[in-house]
This record gives C-alpha cells, structure tokens and sequence, in this order.
C-alpha cells in the first residue's frame, strides 16, 4: 500500500521516517518533494576507454559545488538535500518530477528503489535527453518520495550486514570494486 500524504505526515511528526530537513509544503497527495544538494560529481568523457568494475579508479568524475548545468548526452551524480531514514515495514521509490521529465532530465537510472533500513542521503543519476542544456539550482526541488508499507518489517533491513551505501552523505560514487 503506497503511503497518502495523511500517513505520511503522521508518520514523518511520529519520528517513523525521517526526512531532515523536513519541509511540510513539500507534501503531495502521495509522496514528498525532495530537493537537489550543492555538490554533485559529472561524469567526465574520455580518460580510459572502458570503466572496469573492479577498479573504482577508471571512472572519473569532477566534484563540483553550487549550481548544476547538465549537458545534452551528460551523466551526473548528484545527491538530495535532505538525509532519509526508511523504517523495517517500508520501502521508498524515487521517481523524477514531471517538470524535469519534460525537459529531458531523468533522476535514475537503476537506483531508484530504497529498501527498508536505509539511512544517509540519496545519491541521483541525473542525465540529461533532451537537446538542450539545463540549469539546476542547489535547494531547487529535483525528485519525489514514495513510500510503500510493506506486509510486515523486514528480517534483515539494509545496513544489517555492512551495506555499501549507508549513511552516505553527497553524491556517492559507484561502489562495485567492493563487491
């Protein structure tokens, strides 16, 4: 049962989830608004002709600070504002906004699902489609967050066992070569 905005407030003013800093007018009918940070890594061309997933060093990305222009045919990593805690029972999908979709810029690629247990800021794989470039602003609102219960807590929540990406903060770069 995906959360309305009703259960999510409750839950958001009960402590359950966690979502600092936490702006009420951020509430839609089924989700929450979360905003863009000011720190993202772009993803630069060139470099090796491959990236080998055991070797974090061949992907090389420029760490940059304040506004955000994404290029046509550009990835970027980027990270929300906002630091979640998923509670056992609930699971949290990020989906892009619509506002950005019509412009090109897509939120993730593969990373859009959170499990239960979860805790740090969401890393976005930001890429642009659309033909033109776009400017995004730090604090602008970038995604959404749905929240899903699930039909009882989960055994073994994420973090349990050393998960690669908890407590993550900033744009978090591929972990691979740790599998």
């Amino acid at each position: 049962m995906i959360l309305s905005d009703a259960e999510i407030t409750r839950r958001v003013y009960g402590g359950d989830i966690v979502i600092e800093p936490f702006d009420a007018g951020h509430i839609e009918p089924a989700s929450v608004d979360l905003r863009l940070d000011d720190t993202h890594h772009v993803v630069r061309r060139g470099g090796t002709s491959f990236v080998d997933t055991r070797d974090e060093n061949t992907l090389s990305h420029t760490k940059k600070e304040g506004e955000l222009f994404i290029q046509p045919d550009t990835f970027v990593l980027a990270s929300t504002m906002e630091r979640v805690e998923i509670p056992h029972d609930v699971v949290a999908h990020v989906i892009g906004r619509s506002t950005l979709g019509r412009l090109g810029i897509s939120v993730h690629q593969t990373a859009g699902f959170i499990d239960p247990g979860f805790e740090g800021q969401i890393t976005l794989e930001l890429a642009n489609h659309g033909p033109s470039t776009v400017k995004l602003y730090p604090g602008q609102r970038i995604c959404q967050i749905v929240f899903t219960e699930l039909n009882e807590s989960a055994d073994r929540p994420y973090g349990h066992d050393g998960s690669q990406y908890q407590h993550q903060y900033g744009a978090t770069p591929s972990r691979m070569s740790f599998d």
